[in-house]
């Protein structure tokens, strides 16, 4: 606002339209120099080039996620144990061995009969 009111105190009204006309004429002149001078560089470098990769590779990229949901909904994914360590599964392994060898409790390998083993009821 400032600026208008010290051009029309500058300028005058009477020469004020003629300036903002010339005005307009060069910033329009301007404005098409900057856009022709964008459009050659772009053609210089290949611009188009690089924007219809990009958007190949974006496509590109839609397509694999969508490959992957339809996979998935499919057969769901599996999910894998944790690595576990040597020490660990050779523990598990001593254990399991353990239980194979031991011989049962309830069963006397003598008369062949099972022992009862439940706690006795007292009326």
């Amino acid at each position: 606002m400032l600026i208008v009111l010290v051009t029309l105190l500058v300028i005058g009204p009477e020469r004020l339209p003629e300036t903002m006309r010339t005005l307009g004429l060069w910033i329009g002149r301007l404005s098409r120099s900057f856009a022709a001078m964008k459009v050659e560089i772009e053609q210089e470098i290949g611009m188009d080039d690089v924007r219809r990769q990009l958007h190949n590779e974006s496509v590109m990229a839609q397509m694999k996620q969508i490959e992957d949901e339809v996979k998935n909904s499919i057969e769901p994914p599996v999910i894998q144990e944790p690595p576990t360590n040597s020490v660990t599964a050779t523990a598990k392994a001593i254990e399991i061995d353990k239980q194979i060898q031991s011989p049962s409790p309830a069963i006397d390998h003598t008369t062949g009969e099972a022992d009862d083993y439940s706690p006795k009821k007292t009326s």
